[in-house]
């Protein structure tokens, strides 16, 4: 055995674990959308005010994330890991607790500040473990925490949240959460971290007029698919006849295919190009937003749509991605920061675009708002790939400087 595979094998463990924890993060964040009707009928509210919750829990982290990056450079990445999931835990029971829209609200909160500080940190670190011929499996090991979110952590969670309560499986994410403080506390003695960059630095990417097109074709993305995810259970009313189980298997359907349309992402990109591959993936969820509304009211037709939208809406970041590192490589740490950020920001505004479609046209026009959010991302995105601009110009002055 090389000295090479030596190290990578003893990485793994810690690797498995940071996926552990990203897998809790992304886990209560998308679990929300299937227990929708079940906590608003708990707490005497609307699922649409309920649904402002998930607003709240993204632009903490949207705006929480970068935050903390800049304010606290030199505090360890354990101690911010370590913390962020104790948060996490104490923001999740708190959720799990409440008897009220607010106080189910300051609890999401407090857990959006513990997945701000656990998250970026916890893929920075992936990056650090192993020898650097080795860094895209490390991430994408850790990476896998979020997609297992979607395709097994939300169902699961809305299988149990149906069968014994919506309470049971925050109980089990909280517990869990604890579970996580110490190996990450004690795992992740890694040196210290270098001199912290400028807030100018920082911003310099935004200055590029192709990456801030694409970032803005990110949000329009994330909030086209969130609309309709979040809102699941309203569109699929008919098809599942309000049944918890049913939905559960379509949302299983959805990240399973996700898993797949993840995998296959990357080989296509290379063989494709970002552009080709990244408007394809596109294209076809706008195809599958689109044929959602008449077939509402069938369940095996949504499974069908599901699967094939599960697949595109996951393969979209990987080219997205590979664009923005291929803009501006120098500086692709700071680029993929903001397109974390835009991430957040799109799930941030799917449930007020969600409920104002629900309110003019009814369920039947929440994935039409879906599909036009899509069509505007593919403008963007395309509009993204002209020649640089003087904005483009004053990115590359503002990095050599």
């Amino acid at each position: 055995m090389t000295t090479i595979e030596q190290s990578y094998r003893g990485t793994l463990p810690r690797l498995i674990v940071l996926a552990g924890a990203l897998f809790l993060v992304g886990t209560n964040a998308f679990v929300i959308a299937g227990l929708l009707p079940h906590i608003a009928a708990s707490l005497g509210t609307s699922a649409g005010e309920v649904s402002y919750t998930i607003t709240g829990y993204s632009l903490v982290v949207a705006v929480a994330a970068p935050l903390l990056a800049i304010l606290l450079p030199r505090v360890p990445q354990r101690a911010l890991m370590a913390c962020g999931a104790l948060l996490f835990a104490v923001g999740t029971a708190t959720t799990a607790a409440g008897g009220s829209l607010s106080w189910f609200a300051t609890g999401r909160v407090i857990a959006a500040l513990g997945g701000a500080a656990l998250v970026p940190v916890a893929t920075a670190v992936a990056a650090q473990l192993g020898p650097a011929e080795r860094r895209g499996r490390a991430l994408a090991i850790v990476g896998a925490g979020f997609t297992l979110a979607t395709a097994l952590g939300a169902p699961l969670g809305t299988v149990l949240g149906t069968g014994l309560g919506w309470r049971t499986p925050l109980w089990i994410l909280a517990a869990l959460g604890v579970v996580a403080v110490l190996p990450l506390l004690l795992l992740f003695r890694l040196p210290p971290r270098p001199a912290a960059a400028s807030i100018r630095a920082r911003f310099a990417p935004l200055t590029d007029a192709r990456i801030a097109l694409t970032l803005v074709s990110v949000v329009l993305t994330v909030a086209a698919f969130n609309i309709v995810y979040i809102f699941s259970s309203v569109i699929a009313q008919h098809a599942t006849g309000g049944s918890g189980s049913l939905l559960a298997l379509l949302l299983l359907v959805y990240g399973v295919a996700g898993v797949v349309g993840n995998a296959v992402a990357g080989g296509l990109t290379d063989r494709l190009g970002s552009r080709a591959a990244a408007v394809g993936a596109l294209l076809v969820q706008l195809v599958c937003l689109a044929v959602i509304a008449p077939l509402e009211g069938s369940f095996w037709g949504l499974v069908v749509v599901f699967a094939v939208w599960g697949a595109a809406a996951f393969a979209i970041t990987i080219p997205i991605q590979h664009r923005l590192v291929s803009l501006a490589p120098d500086s692709a740490g700071f680029t993929l920061s903001w397109f974390s950020t835009a991430m957040y920001l799109g799930i941030a505004i799917a449930p007020p675009l969600g409920n104002a479609a629900n309110a003019v046209g009814g369920a039947v026009l929440i994935p039409i708002a879906g599909a036009v959010a899509t069509a505007g991302a593919v403008i963007l995105f395309l509009a993204g790939h002209r020649g640089r601009t003087a904005l483009g110009a004053a990115s590359r002055a503002s990095l050599e400087s």
